[in-house]
């Protein structure tokens, strides 16, 4: 139990060890066009250790890296060590098997620096004969894009079945393409034995802030008034446990939630999918965002927890709530943001996914701009440039007493005074934000 809550408070302070995040934390790094698709990519693989049990290793990497500085060599140490564990979070009892769907997934590391990086998992079965054991490919990228990943993982996958040594020209293909710009697509030339040379096509969204997004995911497992219950108790920086058996469905989803409160950003603990040995996370008093399998519902109900909201995402309920969720939102916005949340759902045949992205997205933005959208006139600034935000004056300003309410708890969060923070800094209202 002890060696669990040093793992778990490792997960606040080391960022080999676990990923806590700040998935909106949306920089120009995150974002930028130009610079290498991604950092690595490694084969995570099963070996059986002495007690009859499987441990996760890195059995391949690519790029090798050289003449690294002792800061960087010690940096790609302690990623390199954290990798296996977020790539098998699921404990060590494994067997050998026949036949295994392939999963997609992601998880997030943050260095000391803040900056982050970000896997993208595809799980798979190498092709073969008798039973086998399933590995992970893992691309290690600081760039944010799950739908582009996904389909890069499509092409890794595919030349797997004939050959590892196909994988490598391919990425380095990849590694040598500048990452294009939104709604911008990059073309790699690939050559695969017995079909020839292959064009593929990698194209970007439009709309950076959403590429890391499914809010799909989120619609066909949750109702809009459970939805609503979520995006309320993350606004107020409470506990959020989301259950599910995939970790798929857990990365998605939780990505999903975080991207709800754009432009604002979680700011706190944030672990998609948390490793087994790390399940003492739920003790932490602190705000945190995470996902755990289903398997380990029972511990996680039995350790001593502060409150917290625990959604269960395969039957679509909540299994345990503060009790105050429903009277969190304004009435009149919670009852706005319900009707867009509802039609788009029973609309959601005929939307393309980036379209129910942009849909979903553009309600959630909306009630920020009707809560706290007038921000920039409530900025003072001095001679010398700097600016001082008027809290006092800013919630007076609001004329609605639920919306005042709101907003008076919403100004005390840690990600509000964020937000504040960097307009403070800059006299250009982050306009291309709302």
């Amino acid at each position: 139990a002890t060696e669990g809550k040093e793992e778990a408070s490792a997960a606040e302070n080391n960022p080999s060890r676990a990923p806590q995040g700040k998935p909106g934390e949306r920089s120009s790094v995150l974002y930028s066009a130009g610079q290498f698709f991604f950092e690595y990519l490694v084969v995570v693989s099963l070996k059986k250790m002495s007690d009859g049990h499987y441990e996760p290793k890195i059995t391949y990497q690519f790029p090798k890296r050289e003449n690294l500085l002792k800061g960087q060599k010690e940096e790609e140490e302690r990623l390199l060590q954290a990798i296996p564990l977020f790539c098998f979070p699921d404990g060590n009892n494994w067997a050998p098997v026949t036949e295994f769907t392939s999963e997609t997934f992601s998880f997030v590391l943050t260095n000391v620096d803040g900056s982050r990086k970000i896997g993208y998992c595809r799980r798979l079965l190498p092709s073969g004969r008798g039973v086998r054991l399933p590995e992970v490919f893992c691309i290690i990228s600081c760039l944010g894009c799950f739908g582009l990943f996904s389909k890069i993982l499509d092409e890794v996958e595919k030349r797997r079945q004939i050959s590892m040594a196909v994988i490598y020209p391919f990425m380095q293909g990849l590694r040598e393409s500048p990452f294009p710009a939104p709604g911008k697509t990059v073309t790699i030339k690939s050559f695969i034995p017995e079909s020839g040379t292959e064009l593929i096509k990698l194209t970007r969204p439009v709309d950076a802030h959403l590429e890391h997004v499914e809010f799909q995911a989120l619609l066909q497992r949750l109702s809009p008034h459970l939805i609503l219950h979520i995006f309320a108790s993350a606004m107020l920086e409470r506990r959020l446990i989301f259950l599910a058996e995939e970790l798929s469905v857990l990365s998605q989803c939780i990505h999903a939630v975080a991207a709800l409160l754009y432009p604002f950003t979680w700011a706190h603990t944030y672990i998609p999918v948390v490793p087994e040995c790390l399940l003492d996370t739920v003790c932490c008093p602190t705000p945190f965002m995470v996902g755990i399998q289903m398997r380990h519902l029972e511990r996680v109900l039995d350790q001593p927890m502060e409150e917290a909201l625990i959604v269960d995402l395969c039957e679509g309920k909540i299994l345990r709530a503060v009790g105050d969720e429903e009277e969190i939102l304004p009435i009149k916005l919670q009852n706005e943001m319900l009707t867009s949340l509802n039609r788009h759902n029973n609309n959601n045949n005929i939307h393309t996914s980036e379209q129910v992205n942009t849909l979903v997205s553009e309600a959630f933005v909306q009630f920020f701009v009707r809560t706290v959208g007038h921000y920039a006139s409530h900025i003072k600034w001095s001679k010398n440039g700097s600016g001082t935000f008027q809290e006092r004056a800013f919630c007076k300003a609001i004329a609605s007493k639920t919306n005042r309410k709101f907003v008076k708890k919403f100004v005390k969060t840690n990600m509000f005074s964020l937000f504040i923070e960097e307009a403070e800094k800059s006299r250009i209202p982050q306009e291309g934000k709302w």
